[in-house]
This record gives structure tokens, sequence and C-alpha cells, in this order.
């Protein structure tokens, strides 16, 4: 308490020479801290990414702009001790009134050094997908497939599974497909090769592959996969479907849907059937 009071008072009135000391000071560090911070950016942006570029920047402005502050205090005759003491008590009385934003500091502080994702990355965390904005001290925001403006805790991100969906340059798309009993297997997996083969947006290496997946109550269900460069995965994604659809319709093969068949067993006696018109009649 005693340094608090003492740091109201100072020695001597400030003279008029004293204020415009102090303003220079000010006046010209925070347009040198804003130029040493964009330097730093610029010079790591390369090795480092933007994103931890950013934080970088933002670290060294906080840094620049705290100590020209208190050089500026100082001139008009603080005593910087009693400013560092006083800084000290302020900084115990946030951290307990800020608990979760020292947590979400900390958080991401590892996800800049882990560098799960970066600024133009596109990522899912739990239900919200969307393009990383930017990286910032307390949270990473995000702009969702319809435009939305998503704000993410960085405690949030860490405790969470977060899938990078444009991390590697190709992807794979996986067509589940279904086919009649009566097909030939052999014959399906050639014509969806070949539908594959046709496409000029699917890959030739990684090869395209159909998987078995299992003989399904109506159906025998595959796994049609075929890879794509990461700019063009949606547009492949809706036009193969349709491609595999047409070129059954041509060869002839069944895409079928449930079927359900009803057995009493061979000592039970057949089902009856009636005409609803004639038991209407009869009553």
């Amino acid at each position: 308490m005693e340094e608090l009071s003492e740091l109201t008072e100072i020695a001597s009135a400030p003279t008029a020479f004293e204020w415009a000391a102090a303003v220079v000071i000010l006046v010209i560090g925070l347009v040198l801290s804003r130029v040493l911070s964009q330097l730093a950016y610029r010079a790591v942006i390369a090795p480092m990414g933007a994103h931890t570029a950013a934080t970088l920047r933002r670290v060294i402005l906080y840094l620049l702009i705290a100590l020209t502050l208190m050089v500026a205090l100082r001139e008009l005759g603080f005593s910087l001790g009693v400013l560092l003491g006083a800084a000290g008590i302020l900084s115990i009385a946030l951290g307990f009134a800020s608990q979760t934003s020292a947590s979400n500091l900390v958080s991401g502080v590892f996800l800049v050094a882990e560098k799960a994702f970066m600024v133009g990355d596109t990522i899912k965390v739990g239900e919200t997908t969307g393009e990383v904005l930017s990286i910032d001290l307390l949270s990473v925001k995000l702009r969702t497939y319809d435009n939305l403006y998503v704000r993410v805790p960085n405690e949030t991100l860490i405790k969470s599974e977060i899938t990078n969906i444009t991390r590697f340059k190709i992807r794979r798309y996986d067509l589940q497909i279904g086919v009649a009993y009566k097909e030939d297997v052999g014959r399906v997996h050639e014509l969806l090769i070949s539908v594959a083969d046709e496409f000029d947006l699917c890959l030739d290496q990684p090869r395209p592959l159909v998987i078995f997946q299992g003989f399904g109550e109506s159906s025998i269900d595959l796994q049609f996969s075929v890879w794509a460069s990461r700019n063009n995965f949606l547009e492949l994604r809706n036009q193969m479907p349709a491609r595999v659809k047409e070129a059954f319709d041509k060869e002839g093969i069944e895409i079928p849907f449930p079927h359900r068949t009803l057995y009493t067993g061979s000592l039970t006696e057949a089902f009856p059937i009636a005409s609803i018109e004639s038991t209407s009649r009869e009553r």
C-alpha cells in the first residue's frame, strides 16, 4: 500500500519542458514500437510462418509500448522502482481475476509452438469447420463456409481434437456403393476403375481403389476410393457419384433398394391372399 501511495507523489511538479519531453518520448516510442514490430514480422514470416510471425509481432509491440510508457512516466518524475512494484501488485490481482485469460494465453503459446495449423488453413474443431483468419494470444478466429465469424478460445483448441483439412496437397474421396447380388463384382471393379481413369480430376498416383465392405441386407457393399488434389476435391466429390451412376446405367448394373422377403417355412401353409374389393362386397 505504501508503494501505491508513493506512486501518486512526485518529488517536484513537472515543468513544461518535462511534459513536452514526456509527450515526445511517448509519440516517438509508439511510432518506433509499431515500426520495429512490423520489421520483426517481415524478418521471420518466411522461416517461421505467418501465424508465428503475427504472434511475435504482437508480443514485441506490447513490450515496446510498455517500455515507452515507463520511460515517459519516469521523465515526469515517477520512480521506476515504484512503478515496477505497482505493476507486480496489479499483475497478481489481474491474475486471480482472469485465470481463464491466462490459460488461453498459455494455450496460445503452445499452439504457436506446435504449428498444427496456420493462417489460411481450413480446420474442423468439434462441429465447426472454417478457414483460419488469425491466431491471437487468447483465441483463434475462423470464417465458416456459410461466411460466419467464429471465435474459438485457445484453451478449447488445446483440449479438442483438431482436423486440418488443407494441411496436405492431396485428399482421398470415399464413395460408398451397393450393387445387386446378381452382379459380377469383378466387372463392377473394372468399370469403377475405368470411370476414375477417364476423369481428369482423379490422380493416377495413388491409384484408385475398390474395397469390399461386406454383404449387406440388399446389396454387395463396396467402397470406391479416388485421390484428387486439394483444390479439386470438392468438384470431384460433386461429380463422381453422377459419373458412377451414369456408367452403371449404361452397363446395366443395378444399384438395389432394400428388399424384404416373407418366408413362412416349409411346414406351414402359405399366406392367405384376399382382395380388398371382394372383402368389402361380401360385407
